[in-house]
């Protein structure tokens, strides 16, 4: 539940019920509505109820004040996205809520998003800018390469033509006459040509839809850029080429041209003149050192900009966000007839009571209203909201129990048992002060900084373990304590209270069962004797010991959820629930379950050889067989009949009188009394589990002995199996201990006995992350879930409903941690 300090107005906390509740309405002057709801917001004690269901969000009062705080919260959104990529963040506002007005708020962040925004479009431009000119550079560059390379070409080879020319003509074999070659200029071809830049990935794809779509009737040369270039259209970097397409003709410059747009080339200006292409490289690099200039002192603004906004980001936010809740809490409120003031309902502890009405006072007074607010307790038979106060040790707890499911209003909380039960079975199951010490220096880290911690930003798994440190911690303190009861450190027993009260009569005693060990000393003070360890008789003797452990624990554990059935029922005042319920039920599992624990006990006191599985199974198959060698005590026969008899009357207890019961009291309560008066008494608020909350509607009879005959299966069948599913602890427990026993002897002892240090680490490594995989983490995690079933079915199921619905009042104390 909501976790409210102990201090102040907070009477001491009590976990077995959950706080009374009361239903409150508050009537308020339309002046002081929002101070009233805002004070209410800061105590965090009421939980209004939405009285205007029935209109859409568009139709409520205070429609256009929420548009407008959800304008406002969009460009804090915009800002935050805008710091986060420039690397600014937002100054921690620490300091109590200062008093800002909404409307200057609101023109400043007008003001600031338009700033900003012109500020980004510029910036934007610029870079483009930059960006184009960037890549005519480099088409400057790698294209006028290619032409200084044509005209050297073309040069050499024109001088070659002219000394051939020369050495012909002065030859002796020259012919007499020799034709003049003449070209006339009418019939010369001019070729144009385009640069420009595309996509490397597209680059022979582009080439072969040039050649394809003018019949071959263009050239085209490429050059690699080494460099990735920005793109002026994306502004993501990429990998290009430059080309020069030499054509001929209009219409093969219109098909170039196409063919370029649709492959995101992007064409500049050459011109074939040298003199020209160093006048303009000369102009792209004088303005490329002027926009890159310009650029930095345009995010150097952008940045003492967003640091301003960073400045007092936390205080607008928390501001938009709280007047944001405060007028969503005043659209729950209905408008009276005269629309003048508001009408407000919702629940409350009773403790609360005075505090409301202080703080009603207060914003009538802060708000200088000439009328002050109302405040008054209306009567009802509405189920109330759950809510117990919890601190930071008893919150994981509670939440453990509340993802069953939250209990009904005043419903016994099991969380009262948990904190101590849920710990205890799951170190049965863990049992090993080794592993205990390892988990419990690993919490004490979380705890001792859990100041620091709480406020940082963890991952999934390390903000669960840290939510739930404290039954962590008391898992921990459990496993030492169980573990020293079994006597393993990493599955190695040590004598810590006394020396054995064993000692081997000869070498072959440990391969023995217990012949060759004689007692010489007293019994070992507490857990299990060292000396069992090893011999062959420690499987059967844990195996017993832990079997018949589980079957104890699980009994006793399943009698604690009846007697709180016991106590539920006392609370509401149901003698039928008392009666017909607990009764049967604890004679049921006592007489069958309760009788094979006490046989366990008197078994372990006499060290009596008797068949324990003999005698229960007999005990229904052959009720009269004499019992011979398996009988534990004088008369047993006698009890054990008396058991079978009162566990099978208790069946037909259980089923019968329970819906004839509630039909009679329904039919008495409703003779002739449509209309009746409300109780003016505290027991109002409270919920009858026996019937009565059908009220005035028509009583099922049929329906209500269905559910009393499936309660009545379900708890008999459920004896037995959950009585067998306690078993898990004895299982779980030898699980862990023999893959302790086998890190230990298989890995560990092994590496030591080849006497090679290198051998050594790698073993010692082998068994550190072993263990803290295996071990510390899986084992820990299923030796959790089996705790948490066996407290949700076992145990939960014999009282628990868990039916209700959570305390959640309007409060601003986690404003600042939530997302929008």
């Amino acid at each position: 539940m909501a976790e409210i300090g102990g201090g102040g107005c907070c009477p001491p906390m009590d976990l077995m019920r959950s706080e009374p509740m009361q239903l409150v309405q508050v009537i308020v002057p339309m002046e002081s509505a929002h101070l009233t709801v805002s004070y209410l917001g800061d105590l965090g004690l009421v939980q209004f109820k939405d009285l205007n269901s029935e209109k859409s969000p568009f139709q409520r009062t205070y429609a256009a004040q929420i548009k407008r705080c959800g304008e406002m919260a969009r460009k804090l959104r915009f800002f935050k996205d805008q710091m986060s990529k420039a690397g600014v963040s937002p100054k921690e506002f620490l300091g109590k809520d200062v008093d800002i007005d909404l409307d200057d708020v609101e023109v400043k962040l007008g003001e600031l998003e338009a700033e900003l925004s012109e500020i980004n479009a510029n910036n934007d431009k610029l870079q483009r800018s930059y960006n184009e000119l960037m890549e005519y550079k480099l088409v400057l560059e790698k294209a006028g390469e290619f032409f200084a390379s044509a005209h050297r070409s073309a040069t050499a080879q024109q001088s070659e033509t002219e000394s051939q020319q020369v050495v012909g003509e002065d030859a002796l074999e020259a012919p007499l006459l020799q034709e003049e070659k003449s070209v006339d200029p009418t019939k010369q071809v001019k070729l144009g040509f385009l640069t420009g830049l595309v996509p490397r990935e597209k680059s022979m794809v582009f080439e072969r839809i040039l050649f394809r779509a003018t019949r071959g009737n263009i050239f085209i040369r490429q050059s690699v850029i080494e460099e990735s270039v920005v793109d002026p259209n994306s502004g993501e970097k990429a990998e290009k080429n430059v080309f020069v397409v030499f054509y001929s003709g209009e219409r093969a410059k219109s098909k170039i041209l196409k063919i370029c747009e649709a492959f995101g080339a992007n064409r500049y200006p050459f011109s074939e003149e040298l003199s020209k292409q160093a006048q303009m490289m000369t102009e792209v690099t004088g303005r490329l050192a002027e926009l890159k200039t310009t650029i930095s002192a345009g995010l150097d603004h952008r940045k003492i900009l967003l640091e301003t906004i960073g400045d007092k980001f936390e205080q607008w936010n928390l501001k938009v966000r709280k007047e944001k809740a405060i007028y969503h809490t005043l659209n729950m409120l209905s408008l009276d007839v005269t629309k003048k003031c508001l009408v407000g309902e919702g629940w409350s502890p009773v403790f609360a009571a005075t505090e409301i009405q202080k703080a009603l006072q207060r914003a009538a007074v802060d708000s200088n209203s000439q009328v002050g607010s109302i405040f008054q307790v209306l009567r009802t038979k509405e189920m109330p909201p759950t809510f117990f106060r919890t601190n930071k040790f008893t919150t994981a707890f509670q939440e453990i129990v509340d993802a069953y499911g939250v209990a009904k209003y005043q419903e016994a909380n099991p969380t009262v048992f948990t904190i101590v039960t849920f710990p205890f079975l799951f170190a049965v199951m863990f049992g090993d002060w080794g592993h205990g010490i390892c988990l419990l220096l690993a919490t004490m880290y979380l705890v001792l900084n859990e100041r620091k911690l709480s406020n940082q930003k963890l991952g999934d798994i390390m903000e669960m373990a840290f939510g739930g440190r404290y039954v962590i911690l008391m898992m921990s303190l459990f496993s030492i304590y169980t573990g020293l009861i079994y006597n393993e450190f990493f599955s190695v027993p040590f004598p810590l209270f006394a020396p054995s009260a064993y000692e081997c009569r000869d070498a072959s005693c440990s391969e023995a069962t217990t012949i060759g060990l004689i007692k010489t000393r007293d019994t070992y003070p507490f857990g299990v004797d060292p000396v069992w360890h090893g011999t062959r008789s420690e499987l059967p003797f844990l195996n017993s010991l832990k079997m018949k452990m589980s079957i104890l624990l699980g009994v006793a554990q399943m009698n604690l959820g009846i007697i709180m059935s016991f106590c539920n029922a006392k609370f509401f005042k149901s003698a039928v629930n008392i009666w017909f319920q607990f009764v049967p039920q604890m004679i049921f599992l006592n007489c069958l379950f309760g009788y094979l624990s006490a046989l366990i006990i008197i078994k372990w006191c006499t060290g009596s050889q008797a068949d324990l599985y003999h005698v229960m199974i007999y005990m229904f198959l052959s009720p009269m067989e004499d019992l011979g060698e398996n009988q534990l005590f004088p008369h047993q026969k006698t009890v054990q009949l008396t058991f079978l008899f009162l566990a099978l009357i208790s069946v037909p207890w259980m089923l019968l009188p329970k819906p004839f019961i509630l039909k009679k009291q329904h039919e008495a309560r409703h003779q002739g009394q449509s209309y009746a008066q409300l109780e003016e008494t505290d027991e109002s608020l409270q919920v009858e589990t026996n019937g009565g909350a059908h009220g005035h509607e028509e009583f099922e009879f049929s329906e209500i002995f269905v559910h009393q005959l499936i309660h009545t299966i379900e708890f008999v069948l459920g004896a037995v199996s959950n009585t067998a599913s306690y078993l898990r602890l004895w299982a779980l427990s030898l699980a862990h201990s023999e893959l302790s026993s086998v890190f230990y002897e298989k890995v560990l002892l092994m590496a030591l006995s080849f006497n090679n240090i290198l051998i050594l680490i790698v073993g010692l490594l082998v068994f550190i992350f072993a263990t803290v995989g295996v071990l510390l983490v899986m084992e820990t995690l299923s030796a959790f879930l089996h705790a948490l079933r066996l407290h949700w079915v076992e145990y939960q199921n014999k009282f628990y409903e868990g039916d209700g619905y959570k305390f959640d009042p309007f409060t601003f104390t986690l404003l600042g941690n939530e997302d929008e």
